[in-house]
């Protein structure tokens, strides 16, 4: 308290999105210590030496060179972000979000563009680096502990091993010939996807797409299809205690039986009918192989549920002990589980949501998607909770579990696309007011990237109009300046003195006493604001 150091800990304010640690900081500590410089649009100095902070913000938003302990962060927006932790050995560079990115730590570095490009460097001690990159869909390299290295060159040959959910896949000049392997299950693809044979243990199939198609394994599954998707039959799960029959002419009839569930749709999707008595028991799956057949989701739930199906999947009910459901979109819609209730009211209009559990609590409304939201989260047990609004495309509020608060505003991309990515590399240059707070009146405010901020922080207060006005209060000291130094006024500890002209020297008078000794007056206090 009643140093410079409250107020440079604050004042991430120019270009970093505007992050105040006032409000976090912590009590005790030298006091008198940080310099503040400002000329803006170009230059915003911070720097804090007992709290190892220094923060040099160039062109306002653009560019960033902070450093606070073992952290550092480099910036200039949008083309590249970094921070590096020295003590964790890590570092995150983002190259115009979220185009490109990189990741380093002591146990990998990973380089990706847009998820397609990637390269990636895990280092396993003594057993030294494994290299793996892709370019994908058309470049795929790495190394299968089974199978040893693999390389493709898609679309003209390639050799991939336990990725893309296959144990092994090959091809050829694809869609001409191509082959994959998955639990023991061969897959051959001619002229993909109108002919495939399928082979395994006691396993076999064929289809000529879209004309006709079957495939068996004794004693696990049959399937067979006619004009896919127009007639199709499966039996499936046949080696456990919940074999399945489906059977489709599309799209006047489909069924299911099982001693689990039974199912009926006629002229789909406007009448079914589902009875769900499943235990919950788990149960072995098929081989999974390239056979085109219809796979429906199924929910496996505790106790009998039944489904009523009008005009799936806009009007239909479901009740079971664990799940109930009725919707009438888009007039209304409700879901209730265990712990959670979500409801629509005039979709897309208004919708809430709400979870309730014995550690974790969420309340949630929201009109027309992302037009306006409001989150509130709380754990009771440790008696903590945030908050989030945000109206699109005005503003977005908070409350962080500390109880510390923030505004900003205008909010055109954040209510839509919550992401660190965007905080750290694009709302910095919209954001034309920010402000954080909590309940002991402690504040930090900016406006147009500091042309006009203030902090407080009890007694403390500091603020600056560039280049009218900037004035500063402390236990013992207080600033005055005009026009960055026009007229000046300072009262250091009942030494005050009046400065014209950007003079370094001026008038001075009043005397210091014993126990307002100038040794304890901040360090930077002959430095310009």
């Amino acid at each position: 308290m009643g140093s410079v150091r409250t107020f440079v800990i604050a004042c991430c304010m120019a270009c970093c999105g505007f992050v105040s640690p006032l409000l976090a900081a912590e009590e005790g500590g030298a006091p008198g210590e940080g310099t503040i410089f400002t000329l803006w649009p170009l230059v915003d100095y911070r720097e804090s030496p007992h709290e190892q902070y220094r923060n040099l913000s160039l062109l306002g938003p653009l560019l960033k060179f902070e450093r606070h302990g073992d952290d550092s962060t480099l910036a200039a927006r949008p083309l590249l972000y970094r921070t590096e932790d020295r003590r964790e050995q890590t570092a995150q560079t983002s190259y115009l979000y979220p185009l490109a990115s990189t990741d380093s730590s002591p146990r990998a570095t990973t380089f990706q563009v847009m998820q397609l490009l990637q390269k990636n460097v895990y280092r396993k001690g003594e057993e030294g680096e494994e290299h793996n990159s892709q370019f994908f869909p058309f470049y795929l390299q790495g190394r299968s502990n089974k199978y040893g290295p693999y390389t493709s060159v898609f679309p003209l040959y390639g050799d991939i091993y336990e990725r893309l959910w296959r144990d092994e896949i090959h091809f050829v000049l694809f869609p001409l010939y191509s082959r994959t392997v998955n639990r023991g299950t061969t897959s051959r693809n001619y002229l993909y996807p109108f002919f495939n044979t399928i082979e395994g243990d006691k396993e076999s199939g064929f289809q000529f797409w879209p004309l006709y198609g079957q495939a068996a394994k004794d004693g696990v599954y049959r399937k067979r299809f006619l004009l896919w998707p127009f007639f199709l039959s499966e039996s499936r799960d046949l080696n456990t205690n919940n074999p399945k029959e489906r059977r489709y002419i599309f799209p006047f009839y489909s069924s299911l039986d099982s001693p689990q569930r039974t199912s009926r749709y006629y002229l789909w999707p406007f009448f079914g009918h589902t009875v769900d008595r499943g235990n919950g028991e788990a149960r072995e799956e098929p081989a999974v192989s390239s056979f085109a057949f219809l796979d429906v989701y199924e929910e496996q739930s505790k106790g009998k549920l039944e489904e009523w199906d009008y005009f799936w999947p806009f009007w239909y009910t479901v009740r079971s002990p664990e799940r109930t459901e009725d919707s009438w979109l888009p007039f209304y819609a409700r879901t209730v589980k265990k712990e959670t209730e979500k409801t629509w009211y005039m979709w897309p209009l208004y919708r809430t949501e709400r979870l309730d559990s014995p550690l974790f609590r969420q309340d949630r409304d929201r009109l027309l998607y992302w037009l306006y939201s409001d989150n509130r989260e709380s754990w009771p047990v440790d008696g903590m909770s945030r908050r989030k609004m945000a109206f699109w495309p005005l503003f977005v509020y908070t409350r962080d579990p500390r109880g510390v608060m923030g505004f900003s505003f205008p909010a055109p991309v954040e209510p839509i696309l919550d992401k660190e990515g965007i905080e750290k590399n694009w709302a910095p240059f919209w954001r034309i007011y920010q402000q954080r707070w909590n309940e002991q009146g402690d504040s930090a405010a900016s406006l147009l990237w500091n042309l006009y901020w203030h902090e407080a922080r009890g007694k403390d207060l500091a603020y600056e109009l560039f280049p009218l006005l900037a004035y500063r209060k402390e236990s013992q000291f207080t600033d005055f300046r005009f026009l960055k130094g026009l007229i000046g006024y300072r009262n250091q500890a009942g030494t005050k003195r009046l400065t014209l002209f950007w003079l370094p020297f001026g008038i001075d008078w009043g005397e210091v006493t014993a126990a307002q000794s100038p040794a304890t007056l901040p360090a930077g206090a002959g430095s310009t604001p």
